[in-house]
């Protein structure tokens, strides 16, 4: 077997760090310091496959010494950039799309019923029902069957984590009949920059649909916490008067605006990203014999070894995430060949 760099000789002692249930479809990917701690080897022997987030980040430049000296000011471009790349200029910055996840449900009156596609990225529902509505978890399957129950459809397009891809015909339909009985449709595109086309963002905003967009994940810069919000002005006006003051940094409107106005750079990550998990996805059915749903940043599959398949990788510096409702595992994607190699030997140590 090919093993990890530095992985020979450090796998974890099983009696001294027994398996648990810490790393659930209720924590985030990119654990690492649990994961180093709990398996006993250190953070620089691990391949960290835990999260969507892309292993090719924008090559920013060094952050001016004006971006920490002076506080942010909104005519510095990230406007600009971002309404040349989403297409429209009816967008608010937010720090991630993580905030406006959180702020959204305080802007309907409390005991909406609000139906959220299931599994999927878990503080959707999580900052729903902490604003007091109702929330049902529905599969795809059973969205027409539901729709005219609900007062807010929210769906993650792809979804994170089973890379389930609504095309915008189903996406509009699904519009349609929300606002006949004047509801919502509110969609997390956190993952859409690599298939663009796919996206239900126009010029002009629509009555009742909100769309969440991420500069995270396909410019894999997490670290910047910026995302955007697309919605009619009366949405975007009143999530701006929850916002703190500044909550989006002078460092990260100036990554944003760079990465956004990058069109050479964004056409390149999107043919290495569908590239890679395409091999990714290759990769893993030879290995498991079973059908693997891929984005272009993750795969996933569902089994009743998953469990097990997380642990033993692990054990080896290979870090997944593992999701138990249902039982199922998804995939980050590696960055160079070496990482490969290292993911390949891990998995052939599953027997």
């Amino acid at each position: 077997m090919t093993k990890c760099p530095n992985i020979v000789g450090r796998r974890a002692d099983k009696e001294r760090h027994p398996s648990t249930k810490i790393f659930t479809q209720h924590n985030h990917g990119g654990q690492l310091q649990a994961a180093s701690q709990h398996y006993n080897i250190p953070l620089e022997n691990w391949l960290d496959l835990s999260t969507g987030i892309s292993p090719f980040a924008y090559p920013l430049p060094p952050v001016p010494v004006k971006c920490w000296q002076r506080l942010p000011e909104t005519n510095d471009g990230l406007e600009v950039a971002a309404e040349n790349y989403y297409g429209s200029p009816f967008l608010l910055p937010v720090s991630g799309s993580q905030e406006a996840i959180q702020q959204l449900p305080y802007l309907f009156p409390i005991g909406q019923r609000v139906g959220i596609i299931k599994p999927a990225y878990h503080s959707h529902q999580q900052a729903w029902q902490r604003a007091g509505h109702h929330v049902m978890g529905l599969t795809s399957s059973e969205i027409e069957q539901k729709i005219s129950e609900i007062d807010v459809l929210i769906i993650v397009n792809p979804t994170n984590p089973t890379a389930e891809l609504f095309s915008p015909d189903t996406v509009m339909n699904w519009y349609k009949q929300l606002i006949n009985n004047k509801g919502y449709l509110i969609i997390d595109e956190a993952f859409m920059d690599a298939t663009p086309e796919q996206s239900v963002i126009s010029k002009e905003p629509k009555p009742g649909l909100i769309v969440l967009r991420s500069i995270g994940k396909f410019f894999g810069l997490a670290g910047v916490r910026l995302g955007f919000v697309w919605a009619e002005n009366e949405i975007l006006e009143q999530l701006a008067s929850k916002q703190d003051d500044w909550s989006v940094s002078h460092p990260a409107r100036w990554a944003g605006a760079l990465a956004l106005g990058d069109t050479t750079w964004q056409q390149q990550q999107q043919r290495r990203l569908l590239i890679s998990s395409k091999r990714l996805k290759t990769v893993l059915e030879t290995k498991f014999k079973t059908c693997v749903f891929h984005a272009a940043l993750f795969a996933y599959f569902k089994g009743d070894q998953a469990q097990s398949y997380h642990r033993k990788l692990a054990e080896n510096g290979v870090l997944i995430r593992l999701f138990e409702q249902p039982l199922a595992l998804r995939f980050g994607l590696p960055a160079s060949n070496e990482q490969w190699q290292c993911l390949e030997g891990a998995l052939e140590s599953l027997g």
